[in-house]
């Protein structure tokens, strides 16, 4: 049976920590574990955060206090080349590569490596040169609504498709940019809300809970793309790593949204291939309840229901009622009109 495949983005992001052997290990982690696309990030610090800038509540418990957030991303940078050996590996391990551009040169140089679908992080939904830009590209778009509202969600809409992108090519995903995420402020139905918001988008489910659960749940409720953080070892140093799943917990969230894509079906109530053969098993016919002569009249007295269900089905109990038996029957055997 076919069925909606979900496209689903290990997020690599800085976890490589600035090692191009991370990314590459990274980028075998994600293409064994089952993922169709892995994705880094892609930014000149200085064009990003302004030397001034204060680190997030959550990058400072993870790397302290003492270097300013722009020193921190400093320190994560990929360059040109890193990103076209990335790229290539990618290929190589059968892999989609996918990188965020958080400036407009790294839009640039990111176009220049032939990327079809670019992400928008939830940073960027108001900044408006950066979403004119992404828009007159007409890729592809992935685009993060973390932080948002949704007047804000339709002012980047608007934005990407006046500058050229159709509605249909940008796919519109809920997030909590708080890492971890705690349960309590996931808000999962947000999906159904932009999806009604928005006739003819597609929605999905950018994760930063604790744990597989939520990304799993939220395939279930129509997520088209679900995107996560994963990491080498949640221990290592770096802002993200603490929020990320591990290798293998990153194989059995791909697993588990594989199965639950199965599971969620056509929504056609028929039998099942499968289950055909439990019918005679587990259904009931209309038996004899003592033994019957020949033209004796069926009654509720000399009659009832038991299994197997290979027989006349209790539905026309009322039907057989008051008919005379055309041949003897013993206790226990199926009646016969």
């Amino acid at each position: 049976m076919s069925y909606n495949k979900t496209f689903i983005i290990a997020e690599a992001g800085v976890n490589h920590n600035g090692s191009l052997e991370m990314a590459f290990k990274l980028i075998e982690v994600a293409a064994a574990a089952g993922a169709d696309a892995v994705k880094f990030q892609t930014f000149k610090a200085e064009k990003v955060i302004a030397a001034y800038a204060t680190k997030a509540g959550y990058q400072k418990e993870t790397t302290g206090v003492d270097e300013s957030q722009l020193e921190m991303v400093k320190k994560l940078e990929l360059d040109e080349t890193a990103h076209t050996r990335l790229h290539q590996y990618c290929q190589h391990k059968g892999i989609q590569f996918l990188s965020t551009p958080f400036d407009l040169e790294s839009i640039d140089l990111l176009n220049r490596l032939g990327l079809e679908i670019f992400k928008i992080p939830s940073g960027e939904i108001t900044n408006l040169p950066y979403l004119r830009k992404l828009g007159a590209l007409k890729k592809r778009l992935i685009l993060s609504t973390g932080m948002a509202d949704l007047g804000e969600i339709e002012d980047a809409l608007d934005v990407l498709t006046e500058s050229g992108t159709l509605l249909e090519s940008i796919t519109v995903l809920h997030c909590n940019t708080e890492y971890p995420t705690p349960f309590e402020d996931v808000n999962l139905k947000v999906m159904l809300t932009i999806q009604n918001a928005f006739p003819g988008i597609s929605v999905g489910y950018s994760d930063h809970t604790l744990g597989i659960e939520v990304p799993i749940a939220a395939v279930a409720m129509g997520a088209s793309v679900i995107e996560k953080h994963f990491t080498l070892d949640r221990n290592l140093p770096g802002p993200d790593h603490r929020a990320s799943l591990e290798p293998h917990e990153l194989t059995a969230m791909i697993s588990g949204i594989r199965n639950i894509e199965k599971a969620l079906g056509t929504g056609i109530k028929k039998p099942s291939l499968s289950e055909l053969k439990n019918k005679p098993v587990a259904r009931k016919s209309i038996v004899a309840a003592t033994p019957i002569k020949e033209g004796e009249t069926f009654t509720e007295m000399n009659i009832t229901v038991k299994r197997p269900g290979t027989g006349i089905t209790p539905m026309r109990w009322d039907e057989i009622i008051g008919r005379k038996a055309a041949k003897p029957f013993r206790k226990d055997e199926l009646i016969e009109p």
